[in-house]
C-alpha cells in the first residue's frame, strides 16, 4: 500500500510540473514515505531525518517532506521535532503534496493530518503520460482503506483510518485503463482487501454504494482480457464460500493467497483480537486447498508477543508446518503507541524473542526449499521485473533477469541481452531450487503488442 501510495504521490507531482531527480544532489524536493507497523521503522524515520538536516541547507530552495503513516501518527510533531522538516501529509492527504510543496517553496510549513471517509482520496488524475510507473507489467489498485478490526497490537487502524471501499465502477475503470497501458497483472491492495464492501452488504446498500461482495469484484476484473489477478492482504475471517470457489472458478486469478496468521496458539490469537482460533485458520488452508490443490500459501507471523510462553511458540511451529507454507514474514512483536498490547503485561525477553524468530525462520526456510525442490522440472510463467539482484553490472552477452511466477515465487534466469525486457512474460523452465528463488532457463519470450528491443526495433510476440 505504501509503495502505491509512492506512485500516486509521484504521479501528482508530474501532473504539476515535477519531474524526477536522479541523484539527492540534483533533487529540489525529497518525500520520505513512511510505515508504522513496526518500531524500527519510526527510528529509522528519524535516523533519516536527522542525516537529510545537511542536504535540506546546503542549498537554496530545497524542500523535505514527510508523508505516511508516521507522519498520520506524529503530525506537527514532526515538524516541532525537525525544523529542516518543511511540511507533513497523512495518509488521507495524498492530493495535497503538490500544493504543500509549492507552498514550501515560499517559507511555510504545514502538517496536513485530518482523517477523512470521503471517497474524494480516491479520486486522483489518471497516470500523466511522462509517468511510467515503477513494476511494468505489474499494476497496483487500490479497492478500499482502511480497517475495523482494531487487533490489540496493531496501529494500522489508527493510521489508515476506519474502512472505506470504492466504487465497483471506478475500480473496474482504472482497471481496464491499466490494462490498456500494457499491465497484464493486477492486484487488488486493501489494509483487510477481503472487507471490500461489507458495511454496505450488511446494510442492503451495496446498490447505493455501488460496491459489491468483494468475491463478485474479482468475477468482474476477470472479464478483462488479458489479465492477472492477484489481492492483499485478506483477514482470514472474510473468507465466505464464494471468494473460495473464485479460487476454483476465476482462471485470471493466480494460484498464491498471502493468508496473515500472526500466531498458532489460540490463547495469543485472543489476546491479539484476531477473531479465529488455530483450527479456524487450518479449516480456511484446506477449503482453500480443496478449491485450488496447486496453491501456494504465504503468511505474516509475530514471535514474542506479550505472554507468549514457549508452549505457546510450539503451536506455532506446529501450525506453520501443517500449513506448509511457502513463505512467510516474520518480526519480533513491537509495541505501537496506542495499541492496547502496549500496555500488556509479561513481556518476552528480547533474547528469547529473537532466538523464537530465529527458530522460525530457520524452519521456514526448510519448508521454502522443499517446496522449490518439488517444481524443479515444471515450466512456469514469470513476468519479468528486471535484473536479478546478482545480476553482473557489467552486462554481456547475456545476464541474469527475476521475475515473479504465478505462484508469487522469484525466478532468475539468463536470457541474452536485449532478448527479454521488463514487462515481459517469460516461459521459464526451473532447473534449481535455492531457500529463497528458484533457478529456470528461459523457453521462450511473449511480449505486449508493440512491444520494441532496448534498441528500439519492434519484435514479435514469440
Amino acid at each position: 500500500m505504501n509503495l502505491h501510495d509512492t506512485e500516486k504521490v509521484e504521479n501528482l507531482l508530474h501532473h504539476a510540473g515535477w519531474r524526477p531527480a536522479h541523484a539527492l544532489d540534483t533533487a529540489d524536493l525529497l518525500l520520505i514515505n513512511t510505515c508504522s507497523i513496526r518500531e524500527k521503522a519510526a527510528h529509522r524515520l528519524a535516523s533519516d531525518l536527522g542525516a537529510l538536516a545537511a542536504w535540506r541547507a546546503a542549498a537554496a530552495g530545497r524542500v523535505l517532506g514527510v508523508g505516511g503513516c508516521v507522519a498520520q501518527q506524529e503530525g506537527d510533531a514532526l515538524l516541532r521535532r525537525f525544523p529542516h522538516l518543511d511540511f507533513v501529509f497523512g495518509t488521507h492527504n495524498l492530493r495535497l503534496v503538490p500544493e504543500l510543496a509549492e507552498a514550501a517553496r515560499s517559507g511555510a510549513r504545514r502538517a496536513e493530518t485530518a482523517e477523512s471517509r470521503s471517497l474524494e482520496r480516491f479520486d486522483l488524475p489518471e497516470r500523466h503520460p511522462e509517468f511510467a510507473g515503477h513494476t511494468p507489467g505489474r499494476a497496483w489498485l487500490t479497492v478500499m482503506e482502511g480497517c475495523d478490526l482494531f487487533c490489540s497490537f496493531c496501529i494500522v487502524p489508527l493510521t489508515r483510518g476506519r474502512e472505506v471501499s470504492r466504487p465497483a465502477a471506478a475500480i473496474l475503470a482504472e482497471a481496464r485503463a491499466h490494462v490498456a497501458r500494457g499491465a497484464c497483472e493486477l492486484t487488488l491492495l486493501g489494509q483487510t482487501v477481503n472487507a471490500y464492501g461489507r458495511h454496505a452488504l450488511r446494510r442492503d446498500a451495496a446498490a447505493e454504494a455501488g460496491t459489491l461482495p468483494f468475491a463478485a469484484l474479482l468475477g468482474e476484473l476477470a472479464r478483462i482480457p488479458g489479465v492477472r489477478l492477484r489481492y492483499t492482504s485478506p483477514h482470514p475471517i472474510f473468507f465466505d464460500e464464494a471468494l473460495v470457489r473464485a479460487h476454483a472458478e476465476l482462471a485470471p486469478l493466480q494460484p498464491h493467497v498471502h493468508l496473515p496468521l500472526q500466531s498458532g496458539s489460540d490463547r495469543v490469537l485472543a489476546r491479539m483480537r484476531r477473531r479465529y482460533d488455530a483450527a479456524g485458520y487450518l479449516g480456511l488452508v484446506e477449503r482453500l486447498r480443496a478449491a485450488r490443490p496447486d496453491l501456494a500459501l504465504s503468511t505474516d507471523l509475530i514471535v514474542g508477543f506479550p505472554g507468549e510462553t514457549r508452549a505457546d511458540f510450539e503451536e506455532t511451529l506446529r501450525l506453520v508446518r501443517e500449513a506448509g507454507f511457502a513463505d512467510s514474514y516474520s518480526f519480533k512483536y513491537s509495541p505501537r503507541p496506542r495499541t492496547r498490547a502496549a500496555a500488556f503485561p509479561d513481556p518476552v525477553a528480547p533474547e528469547e524473542a529473537q532466538a523464537r524468530l530465529e527458530e522460525l525462520q530457520t524452519l521456514q526456510r526448510e519448508l521454502t526449499l522443499a517446496y522449490h525442490r518439488r517444481r524443479v522440472g515444471e515450466t512456469t510463467e514469470v513476468l519479468v521485473e528486471g535484473p536479478s539482484r546478482r545480476a553482473d553490472p557489467a552486462g554481456g552477452a547475456s545476464r541474469q533477469l527475476s521475475g515473479r511466477d504465478p505462484y508469487h515465487r522469484v525466478v532468475n534466469f539468463r536470457a541474452a541481452t536485449g532478448a527479454v525486457a521488463p514487462g515481459d512474460r517469460a516461459q521459464v523452465r526451473l532447473v534449481e531450487a535455492t531457500p529463497h528463488s528458484l533457478i529456470g532457463e528461459l523457453w521462450r519470450v511473449q511480449r505486449p503488442p508493440g512491444a520494441a528491443d532496448e534498441r528500439g526495433q519492434p519484435i514479435g510476440p514469440g
